[in-house]
């Protein structure tokens, strides 16, 4: 985990402390750890607690999940705004799905599923640190599974009032050329260092103004 802040002109994400959770993508694991992230620090001047795991998965597999890494996150930070990467690690490894639980208590929750722990996730985001909790997907590439966990995510909207920055749907970024879309992603889940300068970055920082103008 890093935290970088740097302070300059002032914007809606000025001097806010931003956490983020996720794995690979989130990481910059194909921009030599230079991410999305870094270039909002940059571009917005935000505080950004970055704690991203290459090959880890929401589901509570291991003590490197999202769940277990969120679990020893000091309670103290003080976010501002929490930014969760739905990742791909998941789906890749055919991991239980779930159900949307009608529960609104953290030990009722499965985290052996995949919502399981979006929910488990959101709730402890919620009672630790009641700050506003946006999701981020990737990109659209070829997984049924994934899919599923987009449509889940949507509509745990409803049930939490939780954001959410939906590239995979995203018309535009859909539309992008084969020569475009070969300099901006080193496969079909991880940017480029230009893919997250040019591509993934714009869309994320419009959109994460949107979401937190609705929370303010």
């Amino acid at each position: 985990m890093r935290a970088n802040c740097i302070r300059t002109e002032e914007n809606i994400l000025f001097r806010k402390r931003i956490i983020f959770l996720g794995s690979s993508v989130s990481y910059g694991s194909a921009a030599g750890g230079h991410s999305f992230i870094e270039e909002l620090v940059k571009r917005d001047k935000i505080c950004a607690v970055k704690e991203t795991v290459s090959g880890t998965t929401l589901t509570d597999t291991n003590d490197q999940s999202y769940v277990s890494r969120l679990k020893r996150m000091d309670p103290g930070l003080k976010p501002d705004l929490f930014v969760c990467q739905l990742s791909s690690n998941d789906a890749a490894n055919m991991l239980p799905l779930g159900k949307i639980s009608k529960n609104y208590t953290l030990d009722e929750f499965d985290t052996s599923t995949i919502v399981g722990a979006l929910e488990y996730i959101i709730c402890y985001v919620q009672k630790t640190w009641d700050c506003p909790v946006i999701f981020f997907t990737g990109t659209r590439f070829d997984n049924a599974l994934y899919g599923q966990m987009v449509r889940n995510l949507i509509s745990l909207q409803g049930k939490w009032k939780i954001g959410v920055i939906n590239l995979w749907d995203n018309e535009e970024m859909n539309k992008t050329d084969e020569k475009s879309y070969a300099l901006y992603m080193e496969d079909s889940i991880h940017p480029t260092l230009r893919g997250y300068r040019e591509w993934w970055t714009p869309v994320i920082e419009r959109d994460l103004i949107r979401e937190v103008g609705r929370f303010a």
